[in-house]
């Protein structure tokens, strides 16, 4: 009986997801960043490793790219708050323009030095000169430590941000090889054709989710998801049918969205996060696959020089540049500098030379694959130690071991926080009847060490305890000062 080829490819997408799920704790271990682990298993199952997978559709690879990328794009616009992205959006847009222009020139010139042809070189530099959303939001919310929330807001937003910048780029330049544009007038105009288009797509569809979501009454609440991941494949597909940039536009309406009312929010967030995850593991895989290990070696001198000067020269430069008018302390301008990852995307957009024929396209995939993993190891390995380094942490109790949740179709005003109740706070050693809480706000939970607690009139609480409350907006400030900061 003949082997279903159907029954194959699931069984060996199920065994390598399983794999790399399994053992992504070690990544955190060995101070490796989850991406490098993801992509070297994509490498060992690949045909010059030994899972002896043949794959070699740069088409297919290139579409599941895209698809993942506008997943996590979405994620990580529905988890931006917008009083967060005011206080940063002017650092974060300059870093995400002028820093990736600077940076893509620092990698070009270092290219040319090493013998690449110049044409050859620029593309180099473009397709490298996005830091990437995936590598920077895994790294980040992975680290185990809590960054200062300027710098956290910065750095996450000017990763969803520079994409659609270094797809730009990445376009013009890929034109420019292959001969079917030239620098000039024309080229200025699509560019701001892109992003303007894209800021205005982003508007129009986060609009429209936030006028359908919250009167849409659906028979399930696993259908609110859906409805989210239709409007971000919506905003994609139409924006980039108009010639805007579509990565711009998912980004946007995901901001748009988050900051609206949102029916079935926490569980919506969590597909989402989900999905988010997925897509990473099915793109590092995917590209892991793609890349021969063997075609690698060659390139190792040069790859191993522009990787360096990427991390320790372009990077620190475009940030130095970018950030030159904002008032930043030293310390957070070399955090971000340092924390300038690259991830799947540049390597997702080394394809496209490959799609259109570019004079030794694979040999610049794999190039920009081995400057990827040069200049993402050791900034990726050791974020955590940097930013305790630099004072960017900020300190405070462990996070309780539970959470709360409140499912409803509405979208309450107010939301659960956890406080840790240290000795010197307000209210430790009260009952819980003498505490001056307000009416619109709820003691919902007390977690005292293994113990959980219904917290009731004489309920006293204890310094390590850690207290939920729901809060509404108004009574937030009262609250902080009440129980301290929360966890």
């Amino acid at each position: 009986m003949g082997h279903d080829p159907t029954a194959l490819v699931l069984a060996a997408t199920g065994t390598l997801l399983l794999v790399a799920t399994l053992v992504s704790p070690v990544s955190q271990r060995l101070g490796v960043p989850a991406l490098v682990l993801f992509i070297v298993l994509g490498m060992i199952a690949g045909s010059d490793g030994l899972g002896g997978i043949p794959f070699d559709d740069y088409a297919f690879a290139f579409r599941i790219g895209s698809i993942a990328l506008v997943l996590i794009l979405f994620d990580g616009g529905l988890n931006t708050p917008l009083a967060v992205l005011r206080g940063v959006v002017a650092r974060a847009v300059s870093l995400a323009t002028l820093g990736v222009v600077i940076t893509a020139a620092v990698v070009a010139g270092a290219g040319i030095l090493v013998g690449l042809p110049v044409p050859l070189a620029v593309l180099v530099g473009a397709v490298v000169s996005s830091t990437d959303a995936a590598a920077v939001f895994s790294v980040l919310r992975g680290s185990g430590v809590r960054l200062e929330e300027r710098t956290n807001a910065t750095v996450e937003v000017e990763s969803g941000l520079n994409d659609p910048m270094a797809v730009v780029l990445t376009t013009v330049a890929a034109r420019v090889v292959l001969g079917e544009a030239q620098l000039g007038v024309d080229t200025v105009l699509f560019v701001l054709q892109e992003f303007v288009v894209g800021v205005v797509g982003g508007l129009l569809f986060g609009g429209l989710g936030r006028l359908i979501l919250p009167g849409a009454t659906l028979p399930a609440a696993g259908l609110y998801p859906v409805v989210t991941v239709g409007l971000a494949f919506l905003a994609y597909g139409a924006t980039t049918l108009v010639d805007g940039s579509g990565f711009l536009a998912v980004y946007v309406a995901a901001i748009v969205i988050g900051a609206g009312p949102l029916p079935y929010r926490a569980g919506v967030r969590r597909v989402h996060d989900g999905l988010a995850w997925l897509a990473q593991l099915s793109m590092f895989l995917l590209l892991g696959l793609l890349v021969s290990p063997s075609r690698l070696w060659p390139l190792a001198d040069e790859g191993l020089i522009l990787g360096l000067t990427l991390a320790f020269v372009a990077r620190p430069l475009a940030v130095l540049v970018s950030l030159a008018p904002f008032p930043t302390p030293w310390r957070e301008r070399g955090f971000i500098a340092w924390v300038g990852l690259r991830g799947a995307v540049p390597i997702v957009l080394a394809i496209y030379p490959v799609l259109g024929g570019a004079h030794r396209g694979e040999e610049i995939f794999h190039l920009v694959f081995f400057i990827v993993l040069v200049s993402s190891l050791i900034p990726g390995a050791t974020v955590s130690l940097v930013a305790r380094r630099l004072g960017l942490t900020m300190g405070g109790p462990e996070s309780p071991t539970a959470t709360v949740e409140l499912v409803s179709h509405r979208d309450y005003r107010g939301e659960f926080v956890w406080f840790h109740v240290d000795a010197a706070s307000a209210v430790a050693g009260a009952p819980v009847r003498d505490l001056p809480i307000p009416e619109a706000c709820v003691l919902v939970l007390v977690l005292r060490g293994d113990r959980v607690i219904a917290p009731r009139g004489d309920t006293e609480l204890r310094a390590g305890d850690h207290v939920c409350v729901f809060v509404t907006p108004e009574h937030r400030t009262l609250l902080d000062l009440l129980f301290g900061r929360e966890v």
